[in-house]
């Protein structure tokens, strides 16, 4: 669906007599408004997601994303799509993504036991680039079809993933509600967050990488006016790293990394700023489809190990404040990162702008490696000791508690 936006967001501004330049700073626009409500809300999102079953935070997300595609369907079927209703859009959509991300991330470790949380990110993270394959790969070829046609496609998709959600049934029980005031507790994830340097410095990693080397919001650009490929060939340009990123959760599913996480995950950062810089100066359709794979099949590798060490270097109880702060940085690093990359496009131009992100993203790791030693130095996903006891602890405390006779989880 944000696939289509943008095209239709290029498209429009284009039609309308803007210069590839103008234009570009449209697509950043539709970055930056998306990215705002997650900025705002971020903090209270993440309290949600630790105070309210997280289930029904998915299913309320669910709903507003089969709500805005059917808006996005109706406004382009009767010829009435313009850059006001994509913009108030793309607001809606940051709202939603906003409470989405972390009940979904703080869902997960409930799910499976902690050892196989690496294995079910990756099998996870496998159904999601399935997705981001199969969605792009339709996206174009639908909208030749009927520009409508893949909001409609959407909205249905939407609604088999809320169907999936409500199948969940039973989940472990969760600790009784906090006491405290929730700025307190929203201050103490981010206080947690600063003071834990293995989950900041993943999480800081990313922001900074992809932040500066995000290619996706220019992929219209480069289909309309630089690859001279149109919609087919956007859709094509988008599945290429979901194809890359998809074989590669693949490959952890059944071989899960189990040693040097940390010096890995600082190898394939550098890796997807590289081949980013390769992209941008591809003019053959083939060798760009090439780059993107690798850029994502080295976002993924990143993206695994950084999921797995955040789950399990974090308490339950905290889990969805720290992951509101991930997804923020991971709003940040994606639909600002849009915005920094549109802006930056407009000023110099898409080519220059993509090569000069994937230079940053190189420079970022070199930084990291030295300001983070914990980087270089972790070895596996093991959580610290301490941590280990802390969890056995609750646990026990949590079942005595269970057994008391009109006692019930939360």
């Amino acid at each position: 669906m944000l696939l289509i936006i943008g095209w239709q967001t290029y498209n429009l501004a284009r039609d309308g007599g803007m210069s590839v330049g103008e234009a570009s700073g449209q697509l950043a626009l539709v970055g930056l408004l998306q990215f705002l409500p997650l900025f705002i809300l971020t903090p209270f999102t993440g309290l949600a997601a630790d105070l309210f079953d997280r289930r029904n935070l998915a299913r309320l997300t669910l709903l507003g994303q089969i709500a805005c595609a059917g808006v996005l369907a109706a406004a382009t079927w009767q010829d009435a799509m313009s850059l006001p209703l994509l913009f108030g859009v793309a607001i809606v959509l940051g709202v939603v993504r906003a409470f989405a991300g972390p009940a979904y991330s703080a869902l997960a470790p409930n799910l499976v036991p902690p050892k196989l949380l690496p294995q079910a990110i990756a099998l996870s993270s496998i159904a999601w680039q399935t997705g981001s394959i199969v969605g792009p790969a339709m996206g174009g070829y639908l909208y030749v079809v009927a520009p409508a046609l893949p909001y409609v496609v959407a909205a249905a998709l939407f609604g088999v993933a809320l169907i999936g959600i409500t199948a969940i049934k039973d989940l472990p029980p969760r600790k009784p509600r906090s006491k405290e005031a929730p700025i307190k507790q929203i201050r103490d994830g981010l206080i947690y967050v600063r003071d834990n340097k293995m989950v900041l410095s993943t999480i800081t990693l990313d922001l900074f990488a992809v932040f500066l080397a995000g290619a996706t919001a220019l992929f219209p650009v480069f289909a309309r006016d630089i690859l001279q490929v149109g919609a087919t060939g956007l859709s094509q340009l988008a599945m290429a790293p979901a194809v890359g990123a998809a074989a590669t959760a693949l490959l952890f599913s059944f071989r899960p990394l189990k040693s040097n996480v940390g010096p890995m995950m600082l190898i394939a950062v550098a890796v997807f700023g590289l081949a980013t810089i390769g992209f941008a100066f591809s003019r053959s359709m083939v060798l760009s489809l090439a780059l993107l794979f690798v850029v994502g099949a080295a976002d993924m590798f990143s993206v695994y190990i950084r999921q797995s060490l955040i789950q399990l270097h974090t308490p339950d109880e905290k889990r969805g404040r720290v992951s509101s702060v991930s997804q923020l940085t991971i709003s940040a690093s994606n639909e600002f990162g849009d915005f920094f990359s549109g802006s930056l496009a407009f000023l110099i131009g898409p080519v220059a702008a993509v090569a000069l992100g994937g230079v940053g993203a190189v420079i970022t790791v070199g930084l990291w490696t030295v300001l983070f030693p914990v980087l270089r130095t972790t070895r596996t996903f093991e959580p610290p000791e301490e941590l280990q006891e802390h969890e056995h602890t609750q646990s026990l405390i949590q079942e005595k508690k269970d057994t008391k006779p009109g006692t019930e989880g939360t």
